[in-house]
C-alpha cells in the first residue's frame, strides 16, 4: 500500500521537475517537503550498468540533507512502473513541494509529471526525462569519449611503434541508452586516434565476473597482440584486470573502466586497484560518474527551485578520469589520518 511504512520510506526526492506555473504552484516555506522517488533502494542491484547501486544514490540523499531546510520522504520505485505511480500519488497526497523522480520505467513518467503539475508539486527528474521536470542525469557520451581518449593517447605514448587491438569488454549488448551511449563515445574517440585498429567486442551479459574468462581466452590466442581494455562498468574492469594477471600480460594491456565505484577505489587500507601506491596496475583508471555523491548535487537544484529560481533544463554530472594520482583528491580516504 502507497506510504504503507512497511512497503516505502518517507523521503520524495522527484527528480523530474515539471515547468513552474505561478498560478498553480503552492507557495512553500522551510522547512520543505521533498519525496525522493528512488529508482530501487536495493543493496545488489546495479544501476544505469554501472557498478552503483540504488542504495548508494539514497544515502548520498540522507548525508546531503543534513543541515539543509528540508524534510524528505524516501520511496523505493522498485524498478516497476506501476509502483512508481503509485509513490508519486502518495507523495502528491501529502502534500509535498517537490518530487525528485528517479525512474526507469520511462513509459509513466509522463504521467506523474501531469498528475505533479495537476496538484502544483514541482519536479525534478534523475536520470530519465519526466515531462518538462528539469533533468540531472550522467552524460554517458562524454564519459565513453573520455576513456577512449585516455586509452588511445596512452596506446600512442607506450607502443609507438605497433598497433593495438582496443577491446570493449562489458554488456555491450544491453539495449539501455546510456550503455549505448558509453560505448559511441568509447568507439568515437579511439577510431580517429588509432584509425588501423581492430575492434573486439567481449560481451559479458551483464555478468562482470565474465569478463575473466572472455578476456584471458583473447589473450592466450593472441600471444603478441597489444591490447586497450575500455570496459563498461568498474566490476569488469576488476575481473579484467584478473584476466591480465592470469595470461602474464601486464606489459601488453591496459584497461580504463566506467563508474569509479567502491569495487574500484576505496580507503587507505583497503588496498584496491586504483589507488596511489598501486601505481603498476594495468588499470589506468576510471571515469568517475558519482552516483554516490547525488545528493549533494541534486538537493541544491532542488532548493533553488523551491527558492523560486530557475535552473537549467538539463544538469550533467561533472566526468572526469581518476588515476591512481588524483583518486585521493577526488575521495579522500576517511581511514587515513
Amino acid at each position: 500500500m502507497p506510504g504503507s511504512p512497511v512497503g516505502r520510506r518517507l523521503f520524495l526526492v522527484g527528480l523530474a521537475v515539471a515547468p513552474l506555473r505561478p498560478a498553480t504552484v503552492r507557495a512553500a516555506a522551510p522547512p520543505y517537503r521533498i519525496a525522493l522517488a528512488n529508482i530501487n533502494d536495493a543493496k545488489d542491484v546495479r544501476i544505469e550498468g554501472l557498478g552503483f547501486t540504488g542504495y548508494d544514490v539514497r544515502r548520498s540523499f540522507e548525508l546531503a540533507a543534513r543541515g539543509k531546510p528540508v524534510d524528505i520522504i524516501y520511496y523505493d520505485n522498485a524498478g516497476d512502473a506501476e509502483t512508481a505511480v503509485a509513490n508519486a500519488i502518495d507523495a502528491i497526497s501529502r502534500k509535498v513541494d517537490l518530487l525528485i523522480e528517479f525512474n526507469s520505467e520511462t513509459d509513466v513518467n509522463d504521467d506523474i509529471a501531469r498528475k505533479a503539475a495537476a496538484a502544483g508539486v514541482l519536479v525534478l527528474a534523475i536520470g530519465y526525462p519526466v515531462g518538462d521536470a528539469p533533468l540531472y542525469s550522467a552524460d554517458n557520451l562524454v564519459a565513453g569519449q573520455i576513456a577512449g581518449r585516455a586509452l588511445a593517447t596512452f596506446a600512442k605514448q607506450s607502443w609507438p611503434d605497433e598497433t593495438p587491438v582496443v577491446i570493449i569488454l562489458g554488456d555491450v549488448g544491453d539495449p539501455v541508452d546510456a550503455v549505448t551511449q558509453r560505448i559511441k563515445g568509447i568507439t568515437d574517440t579511439i577510431r580517429p586516434a588509432l584509425p588501423s585498429v581492430d575492434l573486439v567486442l567481449l560481451d559479458t551479459g551483464g555478468q562482470p565476473q565474465r569478463g575473466d574468462g572472455l578476456l584471458a581466452k583473447f589473450l592466450q590466442q593472441n600471444p603478441r597482440t597489444r591490447a586497450v581494455v575500455a570496459t563498461l562498468d568498474d566490476p569488469t574492469a576488476v575481473w579484467a584486470k584478473a584476466a591480465v594477471d592470469l595470461t602474464a600480460r601486464a606489459n601488453d594491456c591496459v584497461i580504463v573502466g566506467q563508474g569509479l565505484d567502491h569495487t574500484i577505489h576505496g580507503g587507505a587500507s583497503e588496498k584496491k586497484e586504483i589507488d596511489p601506491a598501486n601505481r603498476t596496475s594495468p588499470v589506468l583508471g576510471s571515469v568517475a560518474y558519482y552516483m554516490d555523491r547525488y545528493g549533494f548535487e541534486v538537493l541544491p537544484l532542488a532548493l533553488r527551485m523551491l527558492n523560486g529560481e530557475s535552473i537549467p533544463p538539463h544538469t550533467h554530472t561533472r566526468h572526469i578520469l581518476v588515476t591512481a594520482a588524483n583518486v585521493y583528491r577526488e575521495y579522500p580516504p576517511i581511514d587515513m589520518n
